[in-house]
């Protein structure tokens, strides 16, 4: 191994956004997770175009660019650290510039026509984080399939208790003078 840094994958997992429904890394956090500018990275992928199908990278719009600025200031307001660069290069973007977004696929087609030892190793990082965040999803589908069934289980319980509940109540009602019945006997009674 080289004398690179690899980045923790929380760190890239941070970065990981959900845009038109898939799991992106945008082109500047791409470019500083395999330690090249920005600019570098998309002239790659302009002068690779073949290797980069709309399933691997896609140009974001102007509406989806406000939203992911928006997203990530607030998540480095929430976490409290604000030296980060909270949106990176969402808002300082020339007009004409919108940024790339990188799928998992596209993040290691970029190590690839890259070349560098650094982006060899960090797209590994990347394809960690991105699997780890798909077994997260998947385990948290299971915990919500089995809050379900468990919400299922205490609404029968909750029938079952409201009759006893209900009887109970019936049971320590008043009981007026006309409904009681008499019980023993008395004298005279045949």
């Amino acid at each position: 191994m080289s004398d690179s840094v690899i980045v923790p994958l929380e760190r890239i997992q941070n970065r990981i956004l959900v845009v038109r429904g898939q799991r992106v890394l945008l082109d500047a956090d791409l470019a500083e997770i395999y330690g090249v500018p920005t600019k570098r990275l998309n002239e790659q992928v302009k002068r690779n175009a073949k290797k980069f199908p709309e399933d691997f990278v896609f140009r974001l719009n102007r509406d989806e660019l406000e939203r992911v600025a928006d997203l990530k200031s607030q998540i480095v307001i929430s976490s409290g650290n604000r030296s980060q660069n909270a949106t990176s290069s969402a808002k300082h973007r020339s007009s004409k510039a919108l940024p790339y977004a990188f799928t998992e696929h596209g993040a290691i087609q970029a190590a690839n026509i890259l070349r560098s030892d650094a982006a060899v190793q960090m797209s590994v990082q990347v394809v960690r984080a991105f699997v780890q965040l798909r077994h997260m999803v998947v385990n948290h589908k299971a915990i919500r399939a089995k809050l379900t069934e468990l919400e299922d289980r205490i609404g029968e319980h909750d029938e079952q208790l409201a009759v006893i509940v209900d009887a109970l109540r019936q049971l320590s009602e008043p009981v007026s003078p006309a409904q009681r019945r008499r019980i023993g006997f008395g004298v005279g009674d045949s």
